[in-house]
């Protein structure tokens, strides 16, 4: 179901909800800077906030994500300059809705779609970055420790990796033969005895975009020693949402735990006509219902309810 907004014909690529003194707030991709809405309730219309933070010489926000540290929020995204190609970047502010300022870069390479989280052994980043050292080449999930809010330890983990061809990005991308895979956009999260790490798979314009997880039964804090299992019914591709008979383009997500119950907001699109452009950003933001029990994640979706 798509979720209401008050200005119409705007666009919420890779939404990522957060929640802060019983309100909510939607961060998304934009061009010129990370764009917020927000909401007094999940399914009310949500309030176009406008650019809460854009760095000076830099474009293309990317998969932004937020948390709240003590007193302060901290704005994760990546974007890029004319030298630089999405490097993830670190901002703070004293309100969610900024402006986020003093940015920071964390890595000087190609970083992507963060999610950061606090456990009892302190702050971790979930990102997507590249490794070609591998047989399925491309995109994958790494999670680094924080030293604070602003710093890294620059030790990443590599945590979930392609194993199938539905999460091929482009076949014989570089032109060599290799097929590029992407595995990206990861969200955590823990249910009882189990730690889930959802991700989207596979191109956003392709059939099989998709978002997928893994899980693993574990009470470990320390989350870069935490062996995720990526769900497949038994080794085949079982994602949790794909494109169905009323929307396509189903991908990055966030998860909420709204009045007791499991919510993915993700982008998707309508299905356009013949005369829609190629890659005209048409995605917008999306909820479905979740369950989520003994770690298995299953999804309700329907067109006009929840």
């Amino acid at each position: 179901m798509k979720l209401k907004f008050d200005v119409q014909g705007r666009t919420q690529p890779d939404p990522f909800i957060f929640e802060d003194e019983g309100r909510l707030y939607i961060y998304v991709t934009a061009k010129d800077g990370v764009e917020a809405y927000s909401a007094d309730g999940l399914f009310d219309v949500w309030h176009y906030e406008g650019k809460v933070a854009s760095f000076k010489g830099r474009y293309d926000y990317w998969a932004p994500s937020v948390i709240r540290h003590g007193d302060r929020y901290y704005i994760y995204v990546s974007c890029s300059t004319d030298d630089e190609f999405q490097f993830m970047h670190a901002a703070v502010a004293d309100s969610p809705l900024g402006p986020f300022k003093n940015e920071k870069c964390f890595y000087k390479r190609f970083s992507i779609d963060s999610h950061v989280v606090e456990t009892g052994k302190g702050l971790l980043l979930w990102y997507a970055e590249d490794n070609t050292a591998c047989d399925r080449v491309g995109t994958r999930i790494f999670v680094d420790r924080l030293l604070d809010p602003m710093t890294p330890a620059n030790t990443p983990r590599e945590v979930i990796v392609p194993t199938m061809d539905e999460e091929i990005f482009q076949r014989n991308r570089f032109g060599d033969g290799r097929d590029w895979h992407t595995i990206e956009g990861a969200f955590w999260f823990k249910e009882g005895d189990w730690q889930y790490l959802m991700y989207s798979g596979g191109c956003y314009d392709n059939e099989s975009y998709h978002i997928g997880y893994a899980a693993a039964r574990s009470d470990e804090e320390d989350l870069t020693r935490v062996d995720f299992i990526k769900h497949t019914m038994g080794g085949l591709f079982e994602p949790v949402l794909i494109k169905n008979d009323f929307e396509e383009g189903t991908g990055h997500h966030s998860v909420i735990k709204y009045k007791g119950q499991y919510y993915a907001i993700y982008h998707g699109r309508d299905y356009a006509s013949d005369a829609r452009e190629e890659f005209a950003e048409a995605r917008t933001a999306r909820v479905c219902r979740l369950h989520v029990h003994d770690g298995i994640i299953t999804a309700e979706r329907y067109a006009d309810r929840v």
